[in-house]
């Protein structure tokens, strides 16, 4: 048996690094060789093979357990422990011991560690101190007197004597030694394997060449500059969207397992993808460093790693770089250029990149419209530092669209409309390719010109330039049903779906879709949906009550509709739902609430309440008041189910040509 370099590999979390040092010191003064990493260049080529190499051949490998490990789950230790399980997996004739060390108080029940940690029993040294007895039974293990399943299956790693039985004294009892350890070892493997990474369950069979992109872990050192690895991961998964061949989850999805700690095995089948990038983000001023891992979700092994050290400004192409790389790993076919379409409306501007990556944080986790305006504030500086970006144009554009959607008055409306316009025909201009720019006209052009050829011209433009964006799926697909084009509006949202399954958004959608096409058994399905990913989101029991009214079960519309009682939408239900229960004065205040919190604003909502009603001359007095102020609510008047009592009516036809939806 030849001798590894290294017998003995010590694995350890940076900031165990004092007790590591101290057990590395007594192993060596005992002349016992250690591979101790102490570079803080961690990741990249040349070093995961050094690695690789040394856990390969070391002879016992010792994790050091501590708080620390239970902390950062994202540390390159985690990566070696796997690599050492790795090994016991498929290489059990070479088997590597492991010894466990726990260096502070942290249980061994409460730990999060493999499986096949907790089959052998732990050896504490608190901080790092390394009594001779420790030493002695390192000298042991590596006797090549020494079985290696004697020393995995004995009372070892405390500091109690180890069964010793040799391979020449005992060859009946080593077989039988050797097959129950080999058991052990596989039934510790496996569930390693179920818990964390590998194998997934046999029905778990993802789409080919999927992919998650888990927010990278901030390393900075400062919890303010979460923005920029949540910003800038984002930026990667949007850029791997870009290769036709990959199918990404989106964001939504993705980033909802932010600080669970949910393994990635899990998390893989619930989005449903083959493959996993996860990494960390260190941003000092203008420089970054950013280590990426991909790993294959089926397996659990490990697919590509590589650690970046760039200049902000070298941003856009290290998002190339990655998207290629990964693509690479993944064995996609590369078509066309992909760095074209990877920084296609991007900037090289470090301090431009920064606001843009600020506002889109502001927009993403937005609750109401009136947090819109820090997200506004935040790209218009990125504008001002770079007047040539056309992403930031367009973020602005959506921005001003969500807060003019929900002004106060027509006035403010249609001047946040007009700017979100203005914003996005100039990052056209900028960049005519730009989904994002496009999604943007799309927007301001359904809701705020409400000139619906164009808004049906521009989405369908930008889901040619970005048919794997659920952002994207998602506006298109609605647009489609409420102009009656059901089965494109139904097949884009269920795609969204695909793509971003644990967002409320994405079922939502579909709800409306299959709504408009009178599907409303389906809508309640996706409704239930998305009451169970967010059950607070108010809007959608409001939702779920019309299709209840529209299937006749006014009892159920009711319950749904008063378990938010305060919200704008459920009060619209509940002045119709109570009408037709005969509870007419308290129909009429619903009405009078509305009319107190929106005025006119709320014309469109008001005729679909006269026509349920059954008064047909209020419904149409209050949809041309809609028309006359541009009401963004006639989006939905050609297939509004609450309408369809109005559909032979002179007027109401002269309404539909006066709004010219495209055939």
């Amino acid at each position: 048996m030849t001798e590894p370099s290294h017998p003995v590999f010590l694995s350890y979390a940076s900031q165990d690094a004092e007790a590591a040092q101290k057990i590395c010191e007594a192993l060596r003064a005992a002349g016992i060789e250690v591979f101790l990493d102490q570079s803080e260049l961690r990741g990249g080529d040349a070093w995961d093979q050094k690695i690789r190499h040394e856990i390969h051949d070391c002879a016992l490998f010792i994790p050091i357990v501590s708080q620390h490990t239970q902390e950062r789950l994202e540390g390159y230790f985690r990566h070696e422990w796997k690599l050492a399980i790795e090994r016991t997996h498929h290489m059990a004739e070479q088997m590597p011991f492991l010894v466990p060390v726990v260096v502070d108080g942290t249980g061994d029940r409460e730990a999060f560690v493999p499986d096949a940690f907790r089959a052998v029993q732990w050896t504490r040294l608190p901080g790092g101190e390394t009594p001779p007895a420790f030493v002695e039974r390192i000298k042991r293990l590596l006797s090549p007197e020494l079985s290696p399943m004697s020393a995995v299956s004995g009372a070892a790693p405390g500091l109690r004597e180890p069964l010793r039985v040799t391979w020449r004294s005992k060859p009946a009892l080593l077989a039988i030694v050797a097959v129950f350890a080999a058991l052990a070892y596989l039934f510790a493997d496996k569930l390693w394997i179920s818990k964390h990474l590998t194998p997934a369950p046999a029905a778990f069979a993802p789409p080919p060449h999927s992919i998650a992109v888990l927010p990278f872990v901030n390393l900075s050192g400062d919890k303010d500059q979460e923005y920029f690895s949540d910003g800038l991961t984002e930026e990667l998964l949007n850029s791997l969207t870009e290769i036709n061949e990959l199918q990404v989850a989106a964001r939504t999805s993705a980033f909802s397992f932010k600080g669970t700690n949910t393994d990635i095995g899990t998390i893989a089948r619930k989005l449903n993808v083959g493959a996993v990038l996860e990494g960390s983000v260190r941003r000092s001023s203008n420089t970054l460093r950013i280590t990426a891992q991909l790993i294959n979700a089926v397996t659990g092994f490990h697919l590509w790693s590589k650690t970046y050290d760039r200049d902000l400004g070298d941003v856009l192409k290290l998002q190339t770089e990655i998207a290629t790389a990964v693509a690479s790993a993944l064995k996609v076919t590369l078509l066309g250029d992909v760095a074209a379409k990877v920084e296609l409306g991007g900037t090289r501007n470090p301090a431009a990149f920064d606001a843009y990556l600020r506002g889109a944080k502001a927009l993403n986790s937005r609750h109401e419209a009136k947090d819109v305006p820090t997200a506004i504030a935040a790209y218009t500086e990125a504008i001002r530092l770079d007047p040539h970006y056309a992403l930031a144009f367009a973020g602005r554009s959506l921005a001003l669209s969500v807060v003019a959607a929900e002004a106060e008055s027509v006035a403010a409306a249609r001047e946040g409309f007009d700017k979100a316009q203005a914003d996005a025909r100039q990052a056209l201009a900028l960049a005519p390719d730009l989904a994002q720019a496009h999604l943007a006209l799309a927007e301001v052009s359904e809701f705020g010109n409400l000139d619906f050829t164009q808004a049906n011209e521009a989405y369908e433009r930008a889901l040619a330039l970005a048919p794997g964006n659920a952002q994207v799926l998602r506006l298109s697909g609605g647009f489609a049903a409420v102009m009656a084009h059901f089965d494109a509006g139904i097949a884009a949202a269920r795609r969204a779906v695909v793509l971003d399954p644990l967002a409320r958004q994405s079922h939502s959608v579909l709800g409306g879709a299959l709504y408009a096409a009178r599907r409303y058994e389906e809508a309640l399905a996706a409704w239930a949906e998305v009451i169970s990913l967010a059950p607070d989101f108010k809007a959608t029991y409001s939702s779920r009550g019309f299709a209840y009214y529209a299937l006749g079960e006014l009892e159920r519309a009711r319950t749904s509709c008063e378990t938010q009682p305060d919200d704008w939408g459920s009060q619209w239900c509940l002045a119709m739902v109570y009408d037709k229960l005969g509870r007419h004065a308290d129909a009429e205040a619903e009405l009078a609430k509305m009319k107190a919190a929106a005025g006119d604003a709320g014309a469109y909502q008001y005729a679909t309440i006269y026509v349920q009603w059954g008064n047909k001359g209020q419904a149409l007095e209050w949809l041309e008041t809609a028309l006359r102020l541009r009401d963004s609510g006639l989006v939905f008047v050609k297939t509004d189910p609450l309408l369809d009592p109005l559909r032979k009516e002179t007027r109401f036809q002269a309404i539909e040509r006066e709004l010219r939806f495209p055939s």
